[in-house]
């Protein structure tokens, strides 16, 4: 027997799928909308030209103010075409507006034309927009970009300063090495190749080297440069992180909400007969009813209840087996939802890695800036923390309750076998490369947070 849905309940609901149809709609027209106020402040300000010191008459410091509004711009038209291009995989955009209205077949393709060519112009008009500002002031993460317009930069120098001496316009270049001009600003990752000594006494040396030469010391605007590009590999390690959990939560909910759950529960209403889907929750349920009814006959002996006659004894468990029914009935469908819903969110998250390799890039040098930057004894106590909690004497009551968490949310029958072994293997194995890990590559590359590790743990 179902139950009615309340009013309240459907409307919900549809508002609810009415605002998440129109996601894709909604990020290309956030997108859409910066470009349009980054082309206003090119036509106000710039001659309708790009945002920068060259096409206007404006001082440093104007310049980049309007530097950051365009930033902030390109940053939202970064996240909604993100948006929308994840969002797509899900939904056909061009049905996104006017569904609730039946039209007649001719046109409704008219209407469909119509929608995606509006979509392209508009897409169009963001890359024409953003094509502009493909260079390290606003994409800062990309260093070879960096290394090829500072190489630009000195080539110009060069024959400027050649012209003005008189000499031939053929004159020969010096090579410049691209990387030698970034070193100071590329971060050391632990899966690089390590030297003969640690690399922090190396950059410090380097850091001391350009302070104390007045040729290599670093302009007002090299230092600005460097603050931007460390400000926005920040906000962007932050965000495609959140965008790694957000998005494969959000998948799980709205596929196991509008979709999944909906046929698993017409399923079970079709086969009435299919109340448990392992046996686990049938003995479990099978407690559940013995217990209560000798709770009822305790509760009768005692005088703490009405002494009942077998016959509302029997009623009242029947009352209660129905009850206990309908519950785990429900815990079936939402087992059998989250198994397929968590398909979809694996889904979702390796298309969410294999699109954005660059990001990939940025958050790992921002790990690793963090990882460095943390002191010895930081260090130390991060690496016992962990290896007590997942590898450690007391690990194996944890991966038990996470095992048996595991098996509950997917409707699986808990084997203590199975849990024994996983238990006995999987934790060694994770302490195999741990230590490796301390061996092979902390130990090159920071050997005083290796020796704070080892006295600590003694």
């Amino acid at each position: 027997m179902q139950v009615p849905i309340p009013m309240k309940l459907k409307s919900f609901i549809q508002h609810t799928s009415d605002w998440f149809l129109a996601t894709p709609e909604r990020a290309l027209n956030r997108a859409y909308k910066s470009a349009i106020k980054i082309q206003e402040i090119e036509n106000k300000h710039f001659g309708g030209k790009k945002v920068s010191a060259e096409n206007s008459n404006y001082g440093a410091s104007v310049v980049t103010y309007f530097e950051t509004e365009v930033n902030g711009y390109l940053q939202n038209i970064k996240m909604g075409l993100g948006v929308f291009k994840a969002s797509r995989l899900f939904l056909n955009i061009s049905d996104l507006q006017d569904k609730k209205t039946h039209l007649g077949n001719q046109r409704d393709r008219q209407h469909q034309e119509t929608n995606t060519s509006i979509i392209f112009e508009k897409l169009k008009f963001i890359d024409e927009i953003t094509e502009h500002y493909k260079t390290p002031d606003f994409y800062p993460e990309t260093e070879h970009k960096t290394d090829a317009i500072s190489l630009d930069k000195n080539i110009k120098q060069n024959r400027l300063n050649s012209e003005n001496q008189g000499n031939s316009p053929q004159l020969k270049q010096p090579p410049v090495n691209p990387k030698k001009n970034n070193d100071d600003s590329n971060l050391a990752s632990a899966s690089k190749k390590t030297g003969v000594l640690p690399r922090s006494f190396i950059n410090t040396l380097n850091r001391i080297k350009q302070e104390i030469d007045p040729k290599s010391g670093e302009t007002e605007e090299q230092v600005l440069v460097k603050y931007r590009k460390s400000r926005y590999r920040t906000a962007l390690s932050i965000k495609f992180i959140l965008l790694l959990i957000i998005v494969p939560l959000l998948t799980h909910q709205l596929t196991k909400t509008f979709f999944l759950t909906p046929i698993v529960e017409s399923y079970f209403t079709s086969h009435e007969q299919v109340v448990f889907i392992n046996r686990d929750l049938e003995e479990e349920a099978l407690r559940e009813l013995q217990h209560y009814e000798e709770t009822l006959r305790f509760r009768g002996l005692i005088g703490l209840g009405p002494e009942l006659t077998s016959e509302k004894i029997e009623e009242q468990v029947r009352h209660k087996a129905e009850e206990i029914t309908d519950e785990y009935r429900h815990q079936g469908i939402d087992s059998i939802a989250n198994i397929f819903a968590d398909i979809f969110s694996f889904v979702a998250f390796f298309v969410v890695i294999a699109t954005s390799k660059k990001e990939i890039e940025v958050v790992k040098s921002f790990l690793d800036e963090i990882l460095y930057g943390l002191s010895d004894p930081a260090k130390a106590f991060l690496i016992i923390l962990f290896t007590d909690m997942f590898v450690g004497f007391h690990s194996p009551h944890g991966w038990e309750v996470i095992l048996q968490g595991v098996s509950r949310h997917l409707g699986l029958p808990e084997n203590q076998e199975f849990n024994f072994l996983f238990i006995a293997t999987f934790p060694v194995i994770l302490d195999t490369v741990l230590k490796y890990w301390i061996f092979r590559y902390l130990n090159r590359i920071s050997p005083s947070a290796v020796a704070t590790y080892k006295n600590m743990n003694e």
